[in-house]
Parts: structure tokens; C-alpha cells; sequence
């Protein structure tokens, strides 16, 4: 057995927690036995699990590592909040040089706030819409993915109906779709939210057709809707102002989470100053919410990213990496088809819908000291050099050359 520490101590947590692991680090989510099941340390790009096995990282904690693991910038930031204290009964200055500097970053924002995650973000900003519209309804991408809360989660379990009554989905790239919601929803939708660009689960990612968000920014205009923006998976990976700016719109309202911490537990919305009222009506509060820690790793990673220009370094490695595996699927006797940005990228076997080839290669490429999710995109950090590229690459030559060419 590969990983007898692992699956000991899983024992022991399916004993006192229900399923053992639960959300998507469950086992039953990626590889069970393949991939380890705990992680005790990790450096840079690379972590060890509790078996002593050592891998370069292509998930980084599902992209919330964004310049590397224990980088020291942030490091040191969180050290000298930690001799002051982590929590108090007030905020402390870092909430207001936090919020400044959001609001100096995204070239629309006039008022920042934060949360802890995602949904915190996502399913406040659609309160936002409906406090300022005095609407119910909001329009979704179909297989979008914006959190967990019962609005947006896609399984079943504790729904009820009631939870999505007033959300209404439309294709991707699809305005024919979205022009017949407006027209049979008209005047009583609050928000549209949307991705800067589709990464739907167990699907290829796709890129905005052209004119695709300015159609929709002025649709928004026109019916008086709120544009959110779901920039937390891709936000400050893909540019250092905000996706949007990317492709060429402004939404209303902004959500980020994963990569502005560097793996401490931080959420942001950004939003323009005519919500800035129905932002304060909409309660917004958690316990641990004004974690001074957090907020001074958050303004220690933002301004590392500007320093380094991540954005363009994660472009060039992820060319780097994508490129590299395209050549090995080639050479041996594979069709991959990867899509999205460099930066995180998405790999599929080309003529294969179950996975099980994927599951394969990344099983192998583990065991070679090389995590790459079977299911979800990849994410590259600040610390991935071209070394390790080269590195990861070998690793996964050697996957590749234990799979059966495609038939």
C-alpha cells in the first residue's frame, strides 16, 4: 500500500465525520488510494503528504496558492499581525488599506468589502442586485459553477425547489437564449452573473465569443439589471486589474476569493458607487470575518503580484507546461485537447466522455511525484519555475508511456 498513513488516519476520521473527507478533497472526487488523502507540509510548488511522498503541486489547494506555499512576503506580513493578535472585537486598520486597495487595483471599483469564501461573496452580491432592482430573479450560465449555497450548488441533497425558483440559466455564448429570458422575465430580473470565461464541471473550458460580454453589459444597462462578475476562480491569475479587463467590459458588482490570500482565508466584492447604498442595507458579517491576519496576507499578496506581474508569469509557464504535455500526448500515441488559459489549464483524452483515461495518466503521474486533478482544472503559482516544469514533465513522459496509445 502507497499510502498506509493515509488510509489509517481516514479510518479514523470516517468514525467521527460523515463521509471520512467531505466536499471536493473527498477521495471519491479525485482518485481514491492514487492520490494521498492528507497533507502534512508544504514549500513553494511542492508538498508532502503524510507518507512522506513529495509532489509538484498543479492544483495549489484549488488555486488559493497563487504565488506558492509559505511564500515569505506573505509569511512575514501574517508574522508581524500574529505578534499583535489575530482577532478582536473591531476591525483593524488593515480592513480600510484592504478595501483601498482593491479599489486602486479594479479600475471600476469605488467600495470594497470582504467574507471567507466564494459563496459568502456570490450569494451577497446577488442580495446586492435585488436590494437595489427590487427584483427576484437572476440569470445564470447553465453548468456554471459560483459556490455552494442552495441558489447555485447543483446537487440535490437539502434543496428544496423554493431555493431556485427565481434562478433561470442560458447557454454560454448563447444571446439568443439569454434575449428570451429578458423578454419573458422582463422587468423583474435583478442580476446576471456570469464568469469571465466558462469553466463548467466535467467540461471543456471555453473563451467568450467577441462581442459576447459587451452585448450582455448592454442589455444589463438597458433593463436596468446588476452585472456580476464571478471573477474567484480565474481573478488576479489572468490579469492584475480583474479578468474583466481581459475582455473589454465592466460588470456592476465583483467577486474574488482563491488567489488573493495565498492560501489565508480571504473573500472580496467590488462594487460601483451606485450600489455602494444597497451594499451597507444587505448584513454582511462572520465571526471570524475581521481576521487581521488574513487581510495582511491578502495586501501582501496583492502587491507581490504586482511586483512580479504574475499574470504574465503564469502565462508563460502554463505555455510552457500545456505545450510541453500536448508534445508527450503526441509522442505517445495520445489525442489530449486542453483548453482554457495557460494559466489553468483544463485536459481531456480527446475522444473519451468517462474519465477513465485521464483517471489513469494522473494516477500514474502521482506516483511519479506529480498531482494533476482527473476532474477539474489545473492551477500554476508564482513559485513554478522552468525547472520544475521540465521536471513535471519528465514525470508525466513516464505516465504517459504506461498508458495504452488510443485505440
Amino acid at each position: 500500500m502507497r499510502h498506509p498513513n493515509s488510509m489509517e488516519t481516514f479510518k479514523r476520521a470516517a468514525k467521527v465525520i460523515p463521509g471520512g473527507i467531505y466536499g471536493h478533497t473527498s477521495p471519491a472526487a479525485t482518485l481514491p488510494e492514487a492520490f494521498p488523502y492528507y497533507a502534512e507540509s508544504a514549500q513553494g510548488c511542492r508538498y508532502k503528504d503524510v507518507d512522506g511522498h513529495q509532489y509538484i503541486d498543479f492544483l495549489c489547494g484549488y488555486g488559493t496558492i497563487s504565488l506558492g506555499y509559505k511564500h515569505p512576503v506573505v509569511e512575514e506580513a501574517v508574522a508581524k499581525q500574529k505578534e499583535k493578535g489575530t482577532l478582536f472585537n473591531h476591525p483593524t486598520v488593515h480592513q480600510p488599506e484592504l478595501a483601498e486597495l482593491f479599489t486602486e487595483l479594479v479600475n471600476f471599483a469605488q467600495w470594497a468589502v470582504s467574507g471567507k469564501n466564494g459563496s459568502d461573496m456570490t450569494t451577497w452580491a446577488i442580495q446586492v442586485a435585488r436590494e437595489h432592482t427590487k427584483r427576484k430573479k437572476i440569470l445564470k450560465v447553465k453548468d456554471a459553477y459560483h459556490g455552494v449555497d442552495p441558489w447555485c450548488n447543483a446537487s440535490t441533497g437539502g434543496k428544496i425547489p423554493e431555493d431556485t425558483a427565481h434562478i433561470h440559466e442560458f447557454a454560454w455564448n448563447d444571446l439568443n437564449s439569454l434575449e428570451h429570458l429578458l423578454a419573458k422575465y422582463r422587468d423583474e430580473i435583478a442580476a446576471i452573473i456570469l464568469t469571465p470565461y466558462h469553466h463548467p464541471t466535467f467540461g471543456d473550458q471555453e473563451m467568450p465569443t467577441p462581442g459576447f460580454h459587451q452585448t450582455i453589459r448592454k442589455l444589463c444597462d438597458e433593463h436596468g439589471i446588476v452585472l456580476i462578475l464571478d471573477d474567484i476562480r480565474a481573478g488576479f491569475r489572468l490579469a492584475l486589474h480583474g479578468s474583466h479587463t481581459l475582455f473589454g467590459f465592466e460588470p456592476d458588482l465583483a467577486c474574488y476569493c482563491k488567489a488573493i490570500g495565498n492560501g489565508y482565508t480571504l473573500s472580496a466584492t467590488v462594487g460601483k458607487d451606485h450600489l455602494r447604498i444597497p451594499a451597507t442595507k444587505v448584513f454582511l458579517t462572520g465571526s471570524y470575518w475581521n481576521d487581521a491576519t488574513a487581510m495582511a496576507a491578502s495586501i501582501a499578496t496583492l502587491q507581490e503580484m504586482q511586483r512580479i506581474q504574475l499574470p504574465e508569469q503564469l502565462k508563460q509557464i502554463g505555455t510552457q507546461f500545456t505545450t510541453g504535455i500536448q508534445k508527450l500526448a503526441t509522442k505517445h500515441g495520445h489525442s489530449v485537447t486542453i483548453s482554457g488559459p495557460p494559466a489553468l489549464p483544463y485536459l481531456r483524452f480527446t475522444h473519451e466522455h468517462n474519465f477513465l483515461q485521464l483517471q489513469k495518466l494522473c494516477g500514474l503521474a502521482a506516483q511519479e511525484g506529480v498531482i494533476l486533478h482527473p476532474h477539474h482544472n489545473w492551477f500554476l503559482s508564482g513559485a513554478h519555475t522552468p525547472e520544475d516544469i521540465d521536471q513535471a514533465l519528465a514525470a508525466i513522459d513516464r505516465a504517459f508511456s504506461q498508458l495504452s496509445p488510443n485505440p
